[in-house]
Formats: structure tokens, sequence, C-alpha cells
């Protein structure tokens, strides 16, 4: 068995980079890999198929020249740095992307994903409706019937009700491993940190599914059996527009603080939910997934739900400070967080809004400053 920082070290490198050892073995055995930008991407869709799903990032770009041409400054610097990505061959490696309409940000970044003309798009982009309504979820449940359409007719592959199953099983065992490691930052040492258990997440549509969850499973083995850090002055909680560079959380633990908890689509938004509950059809089973628990602010009437799902998280993790985080001119987190902030501290948890760029080059001296002169107002 390898130790924990052999395990760590894969998950760390799968995640600091876009194109890894894992992916090129897939592609040499004439497997393919798809790109999507949301997490109402039904994954399990393409996990039937036997693809990777590979969560599209801004990782590795430290300027936006060739996208800035395409996508005013307007547009949040996320989507302006995976466009520039794709424009300088970063994802020659993909097979396809799918977007869904996740803002109006991502959808202008589509649209110039699909002027360019060097990936194919296998859909023209997934519509998710903005409130919960038996309408909206016949909507979604033909949106990803058409999804599944496509795949088959451009892959050249059968997506079968036993393979969803099959996908399900997959998905639902990476759910439980995920919700043990999230479990294990409740402790009152936890045995992994925020920019760890972040690299973790984002390694997991990063490499094929069957190998991150053997690998997950051993990372468990030896973290549920390993004393925890011993010092760390508060625990804290992460929220907010996207964060897939552990550098980030990174930044705010080399203040002395430990990240215990988030709230990210793809962090404990994944993981503290619901597994896919088995039904007859493996498509309504998926349906309810993606319609149902995402929590995104996004949906126009999920803002309740969210706040309570927050709050429980931090409970759980004994959190001391909320870091709500957003990208400039990211509209849905901004607006969001403002909500947040009101309703977290009248529940006696201090808040720190934070406004950055998604590239942390210019803005890691400015937060490291900003997060300190927060825990100096919660200091014990």
């Amino acid at each position: 068995m390898m130790d924990e920082s052999e395990v760590m070290k894969i998950f760390e490198e799968v995640a600091g980079a876009l194109l890894n050892p894992h992916i090129d073995q897939w592609k040499k055995q004439g497997k393919k890999v798809i790109g999507y930008n949301c997490s109402y991407f039904p994954e399990e869709i393409a996990l039937a198929a036997d693809m990777i799903t590979f969560k599209i990032r801004g990782t590795g770009c430290t300027e936006t020249s060739l996208a800035d041409s395409f996508l005013g400054r307007t547009n949040c610097s996320f989507t302006r740095s995976s466009l520039e990505n794709l424009l300088q061959g970063r994802y020659d490696f993909l097979d396809g992307a799918i977007f869904t309409y996740s803002c109006d940000h991502m959808c202008a970044a589509h649209n110039n994903w699909a002027a360019q003309g060097k990936l194919p798009l296998i859909e023209n982009i997934i519509g998710v409706p903005h409130t919960q309504t038996e309408h909206g979820r016949k909507w979604i449940k033909e949106e990803f019937s058409k999804i599944k359409e496509k795949f088959e007719e451009h892959f050249d592959v059968k997506i079968t009700d036993d393979k969803l199953r099959e996908a399900i099983t997959t998905s639902n065992e990476t759910h439980s491993l995920q919700k043990r490691l999230y479990a294990l930052r409740n402790k009152d040492q936890p045995p992994i940190t925020g920019s760890q258990v972040l690299s973790v997440q984002v390694a997991e549509s990063s490499m094929p599914r069957d190998e991150y969850n053997r690998q997950l499973k051993t990372l468990l083995e030896e973290l549920e059996n390993k004393d925890g850090v011993p010092e760390f002055s508060h625990r804290l909680m992460v929220s907010g527009s996207v964060i897939d560079d552990p550098a980030m959380l990174n930044i705010i633990e080399e203040t002395g603080a430990m990240v215990v908890a988030d709230a990210f689509c793809f962090g404990a938004g994944k993981a503290l939910r619901d597994p896919i509950k088995e039904k007859d059809d493996p498509l309504d089973a998926i349906v309810e997934k993606y319609y149902s628990q995402i929590i995104c602010p996004r949906m126009f009437d999920g803002y309740p739900e969210r706040l309570s799902f927050m709050l429980d998280v931090a409970k759980q993790a004994n959190v001391e400070g909320l870091v709500l985080q957003n990208i400039f001119n990211c509209d849905l987190h901004g607006i969001d967080n403002v909500m947040l902030e009101t309703d977290f501290e009248e529940n006696g948890i201090p808040v720190l809004i934070l406004e950055r760029e998604y590239n942390l080059l210019a803005d890691a001296g400015r937060i490291r400053t900003r997060v300190q002169a927060f825990l100096e107002q919660i200091r014990r």
C-alpha cells in the first residue's frame, strides 16, 4: 500500500494540470474524453459510454490575450481562461465538449467555443430550468434524453438502461467515498487540509472513474487511521464562485487557519447530498439527482434550501468563520453572497466577502492580507 503522501501526490498532480498520465493512457487505449462546463451535466450518461468526464478548467492559464479578443472583460475571468486554453490548444486531447446554460457568461463562452470549431460540441447547449416544477422536470428529462441520443450518434455507442445502472452504481460509489472524506473534516483535528480535499475533488473529473475510486479508497484507509493536524488557529468554511485551483485554499491555510468545510457544487454540494436512487427508469433517477439536489444560485427558488444546507454543513464542521468569494463580474454568486453574509452573521458566524480574479497570480497577496485581518477579528 502506498503511503499517504504518494496517494495525495497522485491527486495533486492530476488537479494541478489539464493533461495527465491517466488521460494519456486512456487515450492510447482508443477511449474517449468528454469535456463539460457545469455540474448539471449528467456524467452518468458519459460513464455509461465508457468515457472520462473532464471538467473544463482554466488551469495553467496565466493571461487571456487571445480570449479577450472574443470575450469582453465584463465576462468573468474563468470563462476567458478556459477559452484561452482552448485557443492555445491545451484542450486538444478532448474528443468533444458539452455545455450547460449555467449563466450568461458561460453561454457566451459556449458560443465562442462553437465558433472556433476546434472541438465537436455534442449538443448545442443543455437548457436547465431556473425553477423546480413538474414541467421543468419533464423538460430536463427531454434534454438528458437528447444528450444520450447525441452521444450514441456521435461516438457510435449504445447506451442501454443496464449500462446506465452500472454507471449509477459507480457514481454512487464515488459519492459514498467522498462522503467519508468529508466526515473526516468534522474531526477536532482533521487528518487532511482543505486544499488537499479540493485536489481530491478536482481529480474526480480528470481521470478514469474506477481508478479514482480505487485511489480514494486507499487514501481513506490511511486517513482514517492517521492523527490529525495538531495545530491551527481557526476552522473556516469557503463558498462562492468556482475554485478548482487548490492554491486558493493554500493561501487561506498559510495564515494558520484550516478550511474544514465548503459548499461548492463539486465539493460538499455533491459529497453530502443523497446518492442516486434506484428506479425502474435509470434516466428518471439521474434527472432526480441533477434537477432536485444541486445547490446553485442559478436556481431562482433555491436559496432557502441552499442556506439550510450550508448552515448544516457549517454546524457539523464547527465552523468559526465563513469566506464568501466571487470572481469579478460573477453576478450569481455576487448577489447570493450578500444574502448569505446577512443570514450567516445572524446565526453567529462571522463572514468575509472577497472579490477576486480566477487567476491567483495577481491576487495572492491581497487575499492573504484580507484573510489575516478577518482572523484577527474573530481571534479566540
